[in-house]
């Protein structure tokens, strides 16, 4: 048997593959199929030039695109985007995995070489790649001012539920990040799984982007990992107040977190959570 056998699965050709392992228990080994995760690299071009990088999972790349310019503060808001596009090339026959996105050539001329001087190249675990401090997100972003906002926690603790009987994905594979929008009165809105859990964030923000429902003032996203900086960074851009997540902050997404003015949860799962910023949002 090779061991690097792979195969496209029935079950979810885009995004699952199949592969044969040897499974051992105790001192007893036997061949059986598993379910692989998919992950590829995806192409964004703004007006023809490459501009990133990004290991994902395939689907909503349309969405991931919109919503990595966002989080970048490359766009803010529908008028800069003049269209999206899959890539085709000149016998016009689809290039798999890139996206072309065209922006008012205004804006283009103001971000053109700061923007590709930055040489994005995003795997699967890193995130805003070229922030390197908090000062530098805060000044291009406003905080989260809502402070009216309230939460119940006893709605909090049915999130991650929701989340895990949603995650068709993650059931076969095991190995998906899930990004969860939810309303105020608990309902899950929104979900989108990926190997890199910034980019299931960027693809809820670029479904809000596309369907012209940002800001996400009143959502709450549940994350079903850690949460790192870049995260928090996200969800300013999106205006998001709450974040909660089943697995533990980073020390900079607290501090983040804290001056944005964002209500940040960690470690939600059986019935507790840690609450690290702006707990004044929940009601006990």
């Amino acid at each position: 048997m090779n061991n690097a056998d792979l195969w496209r699965s029935p079950l979810d050709p885009e995004r699952v593959m199949n592969t044969r392992v040897i499974r051992w228990q105790e001192d007893e080994q036997k061949q059986r199929e598993e379910y692989l995760t998919v992950e590829e690299p995806f192409e964004l071009r703004l007006d023809g030039r490459s501009l990133a990088v990004i290991m994902r999972t395939p689907g909503h790349d349309h969405e991931l695109a919109l919503g990595f310019l966002l989080s970048e503060g490359l766009i803010s808001s529908q008028e800069d985007v003049l269209g999206v596009y899959d890539a085709y090339d000149a016998e016009d026959l689809p290039l798999p995995n890139i996206v072309e996105v065209r922006l008012r050539p205004e804006l283009m001329e103001q971000i053109g070489a700061k923007a590709f001087s930055r040489q994005f190249a995003v795997s699967a675990s890193c995130g805003l790649c070229g922030k390197d401090s908090i000062a530098d997100v805060l000044c291009n972003t406003e905080p989260v001012t809502d402070r009216k906002l309230s939460i119940q926690a006893s709605l909090l603790y049915t999130l991650p539920a929701h989340l895990r009987q949603a995650q068709a994905v993650f059931t076969h594979t095991g190995g998906l990040h899930a990004a969860g929008l939810f309303s105020l009165e608990g309902e899950l809105l929104l979900l989108r799984e990926d190997v890199g859990r910034h980019n299931a964030v960027d693809k809820l923000i670029g479904y809000g982007f596309l369907q012209n429902k940002l800001p996400y003032s009143q959502r709450i996203l549940l994350v079903s990992g850690r949460t790192s900086f870049e995260i928090i960074a996200k969800a300013m851009r999106a205006r998001i107040p709450c974040i909660a997540a089943i697995s533990a902050p980073s020390s900079l997404a607290v501090e983040l977190a804290n001056q944005s003015g964002i209500t940040l949860i960690g470690f939600l799962r059986d019935h507790t959570m840690n609450v690290y910023t702006h707990p004044e949002r929940i009601l006990f």
